[in-house]
């Protein structure tokens, strides 16, 4: 389970039937392209702070608003939307939330809010995970208030989403925030199938905190979450994420509309 637990106060145009996200972008020469260029796979190193990373956000309570230093305990990314005001997490990071109690900072680093800090308002979660919290529809959407008639998509650009994406077709880059540091991460390698409504990847390192972290392919599409299975795998070096299908295809549309 790579959610850290938060503890109270003490510590398209409707789109096509595919949704496509563009890919926080490699964080170092070291690590392969997602579609399989030079560089080793399965690394996990720093993610550079550039125009892709920003789109990735750490999750807070919102009573750390003022204080954001070693409290993030999820990972969420910005989605393209209409209202430019979406992002995509893990179902299990905003099971029990209610409008207001949690806050999305994009491009986090070292306790800053660089992009600002924008309240989330309204939750879409799949009826698979509300009514029984079934692992296969561990995939959420929020909505996330505006400032000065601006959307987060405005402030730091957004990626589309993709269902119906076969696994492994290309390798995949991961970016994500530990539970252990102030900065992101980013690894790529190659899903493999562990089941049919789930997939997996070998990435060191992805602790508590990188649930929610969006699963990047190389043509620039969200093919995963870091969620599902075990909610993203007891272990830091295996990850799982559902298999997007008509589900999450679904949820889209409903959040977006």
């Amino acid at each position: 389970m790579k959610r850290i637990p938060r503890i109270s106060r003490r510590v398209t145009s409707p789109l096509c039937a595919a949704v496509v996200l563009l890919v926080p972008a490699l964080t170092s020469a070291s690590l392969a392209n997602a579609d399989d260029g030079p560089g080793p796979l399965g690394v996990t190193v720093v993610a550079g702070d550039n125009a892709q990373s920003r789109k990735v956000g750490a999750l807070f309570d919102a009573g750390r608003r003022s204080s954001l230093a070693g409290g993030h305990f999820c990972t969420a990314s910005v989605v393209y939307s209409p209202r430019r005001n979406l992002i995509v997490t893990a179902a299990h990071c905003l099971a029990g939330s209610k409008d207001g109690n949690l806050v999305f900072v994009p491009g986090y680093r070292g306790g800053r809010a660089p992009y600002g800090v924008w309240t989330v308002r309204k939750v879409f979660l799949p009826d698979g995970w509300a009514k029984g919290q079934r692992e296969d529809s561990d995939v959420a959407f929020a909505v996330v208030e505006n400032k000065g008639g601006k959307g987060v998509e405005d402030a730091v650009g957004g990626n589309l989403f993709v269902a119906g994406m076969a696994t492994g077709a290309t390798a995949v880059t991961i970016t994500g925030y530990p539970n252990t540091r102030e900065v992101p991460v980013s690894c790529t390698n190659r899903p493999t199938v562990h089941s049919r409504t789930q997939q997996r990847i070998y990435c060191p390192r992805l602790s508590g905190g990188t649930s929610g972290s969006p699963w990047v392919n190389g043509d620039k599409a969200v093919v995963g979450i870091l969620g599902g299975h075990e909610k993203g795998g007891f272990t830091d070096d295996i990850s799982y994420s559902v298999v997007f299908g008509a589900e999450a295809a679904e949820l889209y549309r409903d959040a977006t509309n």
